[in-house]
């Protein structure tokens, strides 16, 4: 009778553990956020916003600029610019004697600035057809360099600038052109367009697509993309100079290795398994990943591991500190690697402490972190690479704002349009170039048969 209330016991003790361990674990979960996790900030609920983001109090002065403030004020379009200029002269003097026209020193001068009427130019090809003596009919062909639907090369490039760089939907597009311009297009012919541009573009992404393999530096990052409802991976491929954006059917190993191309130079990326086929020593683990996942110890309710995370945080904090001070010049890259190599020793030892405490999600995750210890410590060493992957993330962002508006794409030729006119938009952007008059170049360039313009800072 004894042992069997024994065994009971015992038993009831396994399952209490398990039980236990399950609430720890679901209380992480429901404790997850965008600061502890991979979580996006717009999945926060308003009450962890406000606790991540506490509410400044006033200084109780009035709004706008205080005194000694330093006054801005808009300038004045140069003369050479200038469409019109009227010259006023005064009338008569506050005494009541006429004046004359006769300018005593410089005038005031103030500018309008207003937009003309806008009509769309329409010109319309008429080709007409003859009959030869013989009585075969020949009709004339569309000359050189005319387009064979409705849409010109500019309202093309304008179409693209309006969908793909200010993300306004393709409806709301149709209404701006109507609206403003006077252009009556349907969805059907304004989605053509796109399509159209998608093909003019194709090389120039090709091109730097390739030009992104070659360099020494480039970061890389993903997120979710659907087309038709069927779940596809978004990435990109983030370089100082030029950016591209690439849509996978999924992120396997092999189609990363695919899309990557080439293996070289140094990749900053997260600890994601597919990332596994690229030298260790070649690649940076995003460290605000790292504390984010430190983070998340931290609020555990094992003590523990609470204190794990807290330590992490510190040393990480005193790393990213030193970082700081070398990306502001204050400090060397020798001193840099010296104030923090006892740091990273600090650092690899917490995480094999918390590795040997043998608890489900600590222990597999800093296991995990050591495994990838080369790839902690190589912004440390290694010229133009950053700590965290915050480069590409930013990239993506545009990217995720056109996903929730437009729920992704509708077939193949929606998503190739999106990747390519991403690619150009925030390569240009980054290069200080003009996008409208890049995508009229293109479009002209692809009616005559000409070379599309390179998206390469120093084209061969």
């Amino acid at each position: 009778m004894i042992d069997a209330r024994d065994a009971r016991i015992t038993e009831l003790e396994a399952i209490i553990e398990k039980l236990q361990a399950r609430i720890i674990e679901l209380e992480a979960k429901l404790g997850q956020n965008s600061s502890n996790s991979s979580r996006p900030p717009s999945s926060d609920t308003p009450q962890q916003r406000a606790d991540r983001y506490p509410k400044r109090i006033g200084s109780g002065r009035k709004r706008g600029a205080q005194r000694g403030h330093v006054g801005h004020r808009r300038e004045l379009i140069p003369e050479d610019k200038v469409t019109a200029v009227h010259d006023y002269y005064p009338k008569r003097c506050k005494c009541g004697r006429r004046l004359r026209q006769d300018a005593a020193g410089e005038p005031l001068r103030h500018q309008v600035v207003e937009l003309p009427e806008i009509e769309p130019r329409v010109d319309e090809y008429r080709l007409h057809a003859v009959q030869c003596e013989c009585g075969r009919v020949t009709r004339a062909a569309l000359p050189s360099g005319v387009a064979t639907g409705m849409v010109g090369p500019r309202l093309n490039a304008l179409i693209g600038l309006l969908t793909g760089c200010y993300r306004i939907s393709r409806r709301q597009a149709v209404s701006l052109l109507d609206d403003v311009l006077g252009v009556h297009i349907s969805l059907g012919a304004l989605s053509q367009a796109e399509g159209k541009l998608a093909e003019v573009l194709n090389e120039p992404v090709h091109q730097a697509h390739e030009y992104t393999t070659e360099q020494p530096v480039k970061n890389v990052d993903a997120t979710g993309w659907k087309q038709n409802g069927v779940g596809k991976s978004l990435w990109t491929i983030a370089t100082t100079l030029v950016t591209v954006f690439v849509v996978t059917g999924d992120a396997t190993e092999k189609t990363v290795k695919q899309m990557l191309g080439k293996l070289h130079g140094i990749m900053v990326t997260d600890r994601g398994r597919q990332f596994g086929f690229w030298a260790m020593d070649k690649r940076q683990i995003c460290w605000a990943h790292l504390i984010r996942k430190f983070v998340s110890f931290s609020e555990s309710s094992n003590e523990a591991v609470s204190e794990l995370g807290h330590d992490l945080l510190l040393f990480s904090q005193v790393l990213l500190c030193g970082w700081h001070e070398f990306r502001a010049g204050k400090i060397s890259r020798a001193r840099l690697q010296r104030d923090t190599a006892m740091v990273r020793v600090c650092i690899e030892n917490l995480l094999g402490k918390g590795r040997d405490l043998q608890l489900r999600g600590v222990s597999g995750c800093c296991q995990d972190i050591l495994v990838h210890r080369e790839a902690l410590w190589t912004f440390l060493d290694k010229k133009g690479v950053e700590p965290t992957n915050n480069h590409a993330e930013r990239e993506l962002r545009g990217f995720v704002l056109w996903r929730k508006n437009s729920f992704g794409s509708k077939s193949d030729r929606g998503t190739r349009y999106a990747e390519r006119i991403m690619t150009v938009v925030h390569t240009l952007r980054k290069q200080n170039r003009h996008i409208l008059s890049y995508l009229t170049a293109a479009c002209q360039a692809a009616l005559t048969g000409t070379p599309i313009p390179s998206l390469l800072p120093n084209p061969p």
